[in-house]
């Protein structure tokens, strides 16, 4: 990744002077830098990260956390997303760099809706499950359609649902079409359960970074962790709430249909990248070229 800067620090020197002859790549170039230097500005942390009063991360190495404010921004104004006030966070890998749109994320968001029963866990037929939910495409996305939004179509599980019942984090990926588009999107979820809520960090990504993800599964789901009085187990029924919903609510996405279709919308982020997208492919391929090789970055 520190190679593919490099050159492309490179690249844009060595295209200062066509730059002045093309307005409109000139302000591509303008932006890509600006957004560089956002890059540097950001507080990446590591170690023991306090994310709210109830939970508590502990990052490990080859990953960095993106706070609240930062992550935000990185969603809604570099890669295009609607805006949403729930973002507390996101998690990334060490050679992440926000302006690539490439590579996976994690964004996390705390959701107090209750306590989650967990009784049902065992019985559920995740195959029915996911046909149910395709049934039920039609008239969400025509809804979906008339507030202006394009299409959602869930392709099926790109890892089924599974609940560790001993540690009470429930994960689970879709393969998502977007608009017909045929380069898929994953949704990796994640729910980390607590007495009075739910963490949930959602990786958003192409089908691409599916291995990638998985991989880093057994790291995700141990990150984070509720304080002692807020843990599952501290869970109190004469004085404590109880979600509407189960573990199979959750993957069933009935905690969405609970808050209101808008939050199905914003829930299911689409992994953008920069607004200059079509100048970082041009950029990609012109130094692929220069240096006789098209082979990207990864692991």
């Amino acid at each position: 990744m520190k190679k593919l800067i490099t050159l492309l620090f490179s690249f844009l020197f060595a295209t200062a002077s066509i730059a002045q002859t093309d307005t409109s790549m000139a302000g591509q170039l303008k932006e890509l830098q600006k957004m560089m230097k956002y890059e540097q500005s950001i507080p990446y942390q590591k170690g023991k990260v306090a994310y709210s009063d109830e939970i508590e991360l502990n990052i490990p190495k080859g990953l960095k956390f993106i706070p609240k404010k930062e992550a935000s921004y990185i969603l809604s104004d570099v890669w295009g997303n609607p805006k949403r006030d729930d973002i507390g966070g996101m998690l990334v890998k060490d050679d992440f760099l926000s302006y690539s749109g490439v590579g996976w994320a994690f964004i996390l968001s705390e959701e107090k809706e209750g306590y989650v029963k967990d009784d049902d866990a065992n019985d559920i037929n995740y195959d029915d499950l996911l046909k149910e939910l395709q049934d039920a495409e039609p008239e969400l996305n025509e809804l979906r359609k008339k507030e202006g939004y394009g299409t959602i179509h869930t392709v099926g599980w790109a890892s089924k649902p599974f609940y560790d019942s001993k540690n009470k984090v429930l994960h689970w990926a879709k393969e998502l079409e977007f608009d017909g588009d045929k380069n898929h999107t994953l949704n990796y979820d994640v729910r980390v359960l607590g007495k009075s809520g739910l963490l949930s960090m959602n990786a958003v990504a192409t089908m691409a970074d599916l291995d990638s993800v998985k991989k880093y599964i057994p790291t995700i789901i141990s990150i984070a962790s509720f304080k002692d009085g807020y843990k599952y187990s501290d869970f109190n029924p004469a004085t404590d709430n109880i979600a509407a919903y189960t573990v199979g609510g959750l993957v069933a996405g009935k905690v969405l249909a609970k808050v209101g279709f808008f939050a199905l919308i914003l829930k299911n982020i689409k992994l953008i990248g920069l607004a200059a997208v079509g100048l970082f492919s041009l950029l990609r391929k012109r130094i692929a070229r220069l240096f006789g090789g098209s082979k990207e970055e990864g692991e």
